[in-house]
């Protein structure tokens, strides 16, 4: 059987701040990418929010832009019930 030398052991170990990180991405991988996502889609439903509302104030085509209000305003409750719940699995 052939043994490790301590000197080449010891260099490959993790700071506890490291593994700590590791074991963290370990229990919910990709967790930066679903925020992002959620951050992305969340300020695209309200920039959709936004102009739809701009075009009922205004009275145009009230019957078109009343149910893509509606939808983009969805979105932007689901990304910010997504991004919450993604915010207290951190803390669990």
């Amino acid at each position: 059987m052939i043994e490790q030398n301590p000197k080449n052991r010891q260099d490959k170990r993790f700071t506890p701040e490291q593994y700590a990180r590791l074991k963290a991405e370990a229990a919910a991988p990709y967790r930066g990418l679903r925020k992002f996502i959620y951050f992305s889609f969340g300020a695209s439903g309200l920039i959709g929010a936004v102009i739809f509302l701009a075009q009922l104030v205004a009275g145009q085509n009230v019957s078109n832009a009343l149910p893509n209000f509606a939808l983009q305003v969805g979105i932007v409750a689901l990304m910010i019930f997504l991004f919450r719940l993604e915010r207290g699995r951190a803390k669990l």
